[in-house]
């Protein structure tokens, strides 16, 4: 008796958001367009933005949407798959490219950073450690460019070690 081969998995759920703001005034459109860039979004059309779904991506564009009604716009949040794993792939490919773009340029602010002087070092350190933690909450899907950034910002710590910085910890954990 033949044993039937397990079903490929296909396309996870992803949260949509539809949202139309008024264009005056700007001020809203501006503070959504930064917080959907904050999240990471997958921006499917306009007024159209994907993340994948979990309980905090969820959580965060129903915040966003009560934002839009309040602020005298329209707002729908839905819950969904992409038809082929193709669709899915584009999408996380496209979130990861964008990610791996912030990784790049926190690599290489971190290793300008490492040779400034000792007090440039301590300030760029606690940016970019700032900045990877921001990246990091956005990062659903992480590219190799990650890693890179990890080292340049662990190379940081330890040049800010040397000067005797306090907040150039190093730990294996996390840069």
């Amino acid at each position: 008796m033949l044993t039937p081969l397990p079903a490929q998995p296909g396309p996870g759920e992803w949260v949509l958001l539809s949202y139309r703001l008024p264009r005056e005034p700007s001020g809203p459109r501006t503070t959504v367009w930064r917080r959907l860039k904050r999240l990471g979004v997958a921006q499917l059309s306009d007024g159209l933005v994907a993340l994948p779904a979990d309980a905090r991506t969820r959580e965060s564009l129903e915040w966003l949407a009560d934002d839009v009604l309040a602020a005298d716009g329209t707002a729908g949040l839905w819950v969904a798959r992409p038809a082929t794993l193709a669709q899915e792939r584009a999408l996380a490919a496209g979130m990861a490219a964008a990610r791996a773009e912030e990784y790049r340029s926190l690599t290489e602010q971190s290793r300008e950073a490492a040779d400034g002087d000792s007090t440039e070092r301590t300030r760029a350190l606690r940016r970019l450690r700032a900045e990877w933690r921001a990246i990091n909450r956005r990062d659903f899907f992480p590219p190799p460019e990650r890693e890179a950034a990890a080292v340049a910002l662990r190379d940081l710590a330890e040049a800010a070690a040397e000067d005797g910085s306090p907040v150039a910890e190093v730990t294996e954990a996390a840069p």
